[in-house]
């Protein structure tokens, strides 16, 4: 099928639709992000609702239905998005990343020091952890999953905007990535500023945005069952 469309799914679509890669052999060789979602659907007309909530991601950037996508783009489908919700010493590699997606333990510190400047006299971090109950239902654990490169290209990106914001912040952010027990900690965002309270504004906007558009979904498994949770403030819209 040298010929075919190659769409990644990822999360609960993965699931839905039992592959993480869906091919089609179809006669165009570009689309609208709009008609290859339509086709999709016409094609899995019992996973239409999914498909018609999620946007299409060309070349790691999200695409509007009318962009045009070609047979030969990196395209990928993705349902909402979901995100994670004293002194110190710590040693940090002049070429560590201060965004990042990990498969391992968040070191808090690290990521704090990155944030760290001398002419700052405020630095605020945010860490997300995973609780126990869940709207009535106790949580045994979280997995998480990410569109990798593309999550740390946002991440990236989320950090620009409080630079254009907040002129002179620093922003670093680290997301935890597969199994996340219980008081462990899935995001930590650090923002320093010269004052306070750019650098409270600046981690709220990060954390709000982070949920909004980085392609990370997280499952929740509970007592008895799981379940993928995305996005929770209404109709979703990364582009917004």
């Amino acid at each position: 099928m040298n010929n075919a469309w190659k769409i990644s799914l990822f999360a609960g679509l993965a699931e839905a639709f039992g592959t993480r890669i869906l091919l089609a052999e179809w006669p165009e060789t570009e689309l609208t992000a709009g008609r290859l979602k339509s086709l999709l659907a016409e094609r899995y007309p019992e996973q239409a609702d999914r498909i018609a909530a999620a946007f299409v991601a060309r070349n790691q950037e999200y695409a509007h239905d009318e962009e045009t996508v070609r047979r030969e783009d990196e395209l990928a489908l993705l349902p909402p998005v979901s995100g994670g919700s004293g002194e110190f010493e710590a040693e940090v590699p002049e070429d560590a990343p201060r965004f990042a997606v990990i498969d391992r333990p968040i070191e808090v510190e690290s990521v704090i020091a990155q944030a760290s400047h001398p002419d700052h006299g405020a630095l605020i971090a945010f860490v997300g952890t995973t609780r126990e109950w869940t709207r009535g239902k106790r949580t045994v654990t979280l997995e998480y999953e990410a569109y990798v490169p593309m999550a740390i290209a946002a991440l990236r990106k989320i950090g620009e905007e409080i630079g254009e914001r907040w002129p002179g912040t620093l922003t670093a952010i680290t997301h935890r990535i597969g199994t996340v027990d219980v008081g462990e900690s899935s995001v930590v965002i650090a923002v320093s500023s010269a004052h306070r309270a750019e650098a409270y504004e600046a981690s709220r906007y990060a954390i709000e945005r982070l949920k909004q558009t980085v392609p990370i979904w997280k499952k929740e498994v509970y007592e008895d069952g799981t379940e993928w949770i995305g996005h929770q403030l209404g109709p979703w819209n990364p582009l917004e």
